[in-house]
């Protein structure tokens, strides 16, 4: 593997950890319920802490290319974690 590839295992960890948010935010179908569920924002967090200590923990050792799927991964979900949970304290649901 070239160090400028994209390692299969860790970016399959990555999308696997990015998936259980997802899930978290109600925005996929739970795997095991096959349905989504209402966000829970405590467990989505918890999932995006430690996206974020495995990216402090591996800073230095990932290829270019994982550095970015992790910081890219990292922001899209802090953004959307602040999406849901604004739409979340709407008093009026259409």
């Amino acid at each position: 593997m070239s160090t400028d590839s994209l390692s299969p295992v860790f970016s399959s960890f990555v999308l696997s950890l990015v998936r259980t948010v997802a899930v978290h935010l109600g925005d996929v179908e739970d795997p095991a319920s096959g349905k989504k569920s209402e966000p829970n924002f405590v467990a989505a967090q918890q999932m995006i802490d430690i996206l974020g200590l495995l990216q402090e923990k591996t800073q230095g050792n990932l290829t270019e290319e994982e550095a970015k799927l992790l910081e890219q991964v990292l922001y899209e979900l802090r953004l959307r974690f602040v999406d849901v949970k604004k739409d979340d304290k709407k008093i009026i649901v259409p």
